[in-house]
Formats: structure tokens, sequence, C-alpha cells
């Protein structure tokens, strides 16, 4: 049964304001490393302060930050960090965070109405750049504070919006925000969940893998040493290790076929098609186990890299080289018991929905980084995971209606 102050800021939920808010989003080029980044920041700021959220809208320090020991470093490069959040209501540490990135990484490929950044709605369907990870969500979460402020519910406890940049490649921007002192109880990141409450994710670790050869020219190539058929070999013993890293998966991973996989991304290798290459480059994705320190994520991987190359009279001479750039996705974990998972599952319920599965998520995200500050935090949002960074990108906008309800009973609930 909802109570007299849930009736009403559900009836204030503005559908069409919402619609159109995640249009203004999309619409907003923000892709990582961007001038744009720092462009839908100052949309979010002037959009909260409008609400009249308190809003801290800051230009990160950058050279600080990454001297940090904990820096979760960053794929593309940055001039600028905007960090943006909006505060409402109440005394002390915020009852509930909500949380939403706002970089999008490249459009890529060929869209099928040209432009990646149209918003173009259509059967109840937006398509673009973003509308599934994860400005549908972020759409959800100024929709749900705005009926909170439009029903005129006093909070007890502060609702804290952080919006955050950079998730895509590391995670800087929610790093940001918590150095800063931004926190909370709990916090409900508006991911794309598919329906489901997602309390854990799996990390990863971007790997680069330099293998060695001896280079002559193609007509005596018994004379030299092939990179790539070398890393064959190599590739045979990333296999094995993705085998044995994916038996006894975690409870809440054994829905998927593969929990923590091994991905080699790009390869590279010689500079003239008559030479054998004596240098094989590949970079690529490690998943990091649930609950695995990423040292020790780092020292698997680096051992069976050692014992393949010890198995070759080649490469035992002239081992490969592993280097980790990139960002560092740990994993994170909901404490067992939390009342934040019960709470959500109840709150998408009352919303209109069945109740959600609870499972487990095999990417990386800013999960594990409110996780690591000691706030508990889920994952609950519109949009589906597998059309994230597609040239089908969409979001179906009734999910995103649904999110803005569920993040509004949710906020009253904690924070009154």
């Amino acid at each position: 049964m909802l109570s007299e102050v849930e009736r009403a800021v559900l009836a204030a939920v503005d559908d069409e304001r919402i619609v159109e808010e995640l249009r203004e989003l999309v619409r907003i080029p923000s892709v990582d490393g961007t001038a744009a980044e720092s462009d839908v920041q100052a949309w979010c700021a002037e959009r909260l302060s409008a609400l009249g959220l308190i809003v801290d809208n800051w230009r990160v320090d950058i050279p600080t930050l990454a001297a940090d020991p904990e820096f979760p470093g960053m794929e593309v490069a940055r001039d600028e960090i905007s960090g943006c959040v909006g505060v409402l209501g109440g005394d002390g540490t915020p009852g509930l965070i909500l949380n939403g990135h706002v970089d999008v990484v490249p459009p890529g490929g060929v869209w099928p109405d040209g432009d990646p950044f149209s918003a173009r709605v259509e059967d109840g369907v937006m398509w673009g750049r973003g509308t599934c990870d994860m400005k549908g969500g972020v759409a959800a979460i100024l929709g749900a504070v705005a009926a909170i402020v439009a029903a005129g519910i006093q909070l007890r406890k502060p609702l804290a919006v952080h919006t955050v940049v950079g998730e895509e490649d590391g995670g800087v921007g929610a790093f940001a925000t918590l150095r800063r002192g931004h926190g909370g109880d709990a916090c409900l990141i508006a991911e794309p969940t598919a329906r489901c409450a997602i309390p854990a994710n799996s990390g990863s670790l971007t790997f680069r893998l330099e293998v060695p050869g001896l280079a002559t020219h193609g007509s005596t190539r018994s004379r030299g040493v092939s990179a790539i058929e070398k890393f064959v070999l190599i590739q045979e013993a990333l296999q094995s290790l993705e085998a044995s890293r994916n038996r006894d998966p975690h409870p809440l991973l054994t829905h998927l076929d593969l929990p923590n996989p091994l991905s080699v991304g790009t390869v590279q290798a010689g500079d003239w098609a008559s030479t054998v290459p004596d240098l094989l480059i590949a970079e690529g994705r490690y998943g990091v186990r649930l609950g695995e320190p990423l040292a020790d994520a780092r020292a698997a991987f680096e051992s069976a890299i050692a014992d393949a190359c010890a198995k070759d009279d080649w490469l035992r001479d002239h081992p490969v080289a592993v280097t980790w750039p990139g960002g560092e996705f740990a994993s994170g974990l909901l404490p067992d018991g939390d009342p934040l998972l019960a709470q959500t599952l109840a709150a998408a319920t009352d919303a209109g929905a069945p109740t959600p599965d609870v499972k487990g998520a095999p990417y990386g995200s800013d999960l594990r980084l409110y996780a690591a500050a000691g706030i508990p935090t889920l994952q609950y949002g519109p949009g589906d995971v597998r059309y994230a960074h597609a040239t089908d990108e969409h979001v179906v906008l009734a999910e995103v209606l649904h999110a803005a309800r569920t993040y509004a009973l949710l906020a009253v609930r904690r924070c009154l």
C-alpha cells in the first residue's frame, strides 16, 4: 500500500519532460576525452540548480588526482574534467545517492539514420549514442528529483545526485567526486540492467603484449622467427587461462556462459609484406573475478604468459613483455543483507514492474569505486547493455519512465 506522499510523488512524474531532457542529453556529443564532457556536466549543473538543489560544479585538478595511489586510470587524454553534484533537502549525510555517467563512447560504424546523436524517437523507442548507456538513466534520475520537488516533499535526509564523466575508460569522474568528499549512506547507479537489479560487478583490466620475433626476408623465412607464429602459442595460453578462471563462478554470475571473459581486441604486426615480422603487439580485456584483488589477477595473467614462454625455445630467451595500460576496474559487491537491494526491488515493483531478477554483471562500472569507499551500491536502470556501444543503441522510453518512478519512490523512502 502506497503512502499519501508516495502517491503524490508518482503523480508528479512528468513523462513528457523526461523524454525531452533525454533528447537534449543525447544531442550533446559527450564522447570521452572531448570538450563536450564538460558541456554536458554544465547542462546537468544548470538543470539541478533550476530544481533548487545545492550544486557543486567544479573543475578537477587532474595532476593531483592522477598522483593518488588509488587513481583508477584513464584510456583517453583529458585537459579538463568537470564534476557535478546536486544535493536536495535535509541535513547531514545523504540518505541516497543517485549516480549516472554522462560520457559516451565514440559513435563508430554506420548508423541507420546517419546521425548517432539524433535522438530519434519511433514507436516508443529513442535511438542514438548514449540513449542506453546511460543517459536514459540520467534522465530518469532528473525526472525523479523533479517529481519530489514538484510534489513539495520535504526530505529529512538529503538526496544527492552525482553526474560523472570518464566512466567508460576507468571511472575518473566518480573517483574525483568521492575524493572531493561527496558520499552517502547508499548509492544507486542507473546503468542499463535489462529489468534486473545488479548488486555485483566483475572487474576488468586492459593488457598489452609485446611478442618478439626475428626479421628476415620472406623468401628465407626459416632464418627468422615470426612474431605472429609465436603469438599463436600465447593465444592458446590465454584461452587456457580464460577456461580456468571461469570454473566455479560466483553464484551471482552463474547465469552467464562466460563470467570472466578474456578477449584480445587488437593485434598489430609487421611493416612489409615480404618481411618476417619481428614484433607483434596485442591488446585486450581481461576479466577480474568477484572479490579478486587486482594484484592477484595480474599475477595470474603474467604467470600464464611466463609459463607459455618457458615451453618455447625462442620465447624462453626472448619472453613476451606484459604491461597494463588504461583504466583499472576492480570488482564490486553489495554486502550481503544490505537493505538497499530489498528496497530497490520493492520500489521497482510498486512503480509497476514485475519483481526484478537479481544477477551479477561481467563488466566493470563505477559500482566498485563507491563500494570501495564503503558506500553500499547497486545498479538498476533502463535499457539493455547488449545495445550499449553498438550502432543500434536505443532505449525503450517506457523503461526510462518506470525507472524515474522507481528512483522517486526509493528516494522518498530512504530520505523521509
